[in-house]
């Protein structure tokens, strides 16, 4: 999971992709976490992303370095409403308080990854992937 996370902070932003029915939808996410050992990611729960996820939890992100080395990664989503995980990431990414509060009405939703794979490739050929 080390791997994962230093991958993508190198990336900035990374492509998020759910599936509406039968078909795929991807967006842009710029927020993670790691809070107890398990790799966090976060959306608004009024958000068509969120509602996609919670009624089919597999998802891929894919995001490309400046180096043109890119990383896939999917997994089972795990929705995790604990005050707790909540806390950890307004602690994370301070930012989200201007976008998740009572004023907004926004509530975040938060979700860990189970059954994490990930491949990691770049354009000279090297590849990698692995299970976390």
């Amino acid at each position: 999971m080390d791997k994962v996370v230093e991958f993508l902070k190198s990336c900035g932003a990374f492509f998020y992709a759910s599936c509406d029915g039968d078909k795929p939808r991807v967006r842009p996410f710029g927020f993670f976490m790691v809070f107890k050992d398990r790799l966090y990611f976060g959306m608004g729960k009024q958000k068509e992303s969120f509602r996609q996820t919670v009624e089919n939890p597999n998802f891929e992100i894919c995001a490309l370095n400046k180096d043109n080395a890119w990383i896939r990664i999917r997994g089972t989503a795990v929705l995790d409403d604990s005050r707790e995980a909540q806390d950890k990431a307004f602690e994370t990414s301070p930012f989200l308080k201007n976008i998740y509060n009572e004023q907004t009405g926004n509530v975040l939703g938060l979700f860990y990854i189970k059954d994490g794979y990930a491949e990691i490739a770049n354009m000279t050929g090297g590849f990698e992937k692995f299970n976390f």
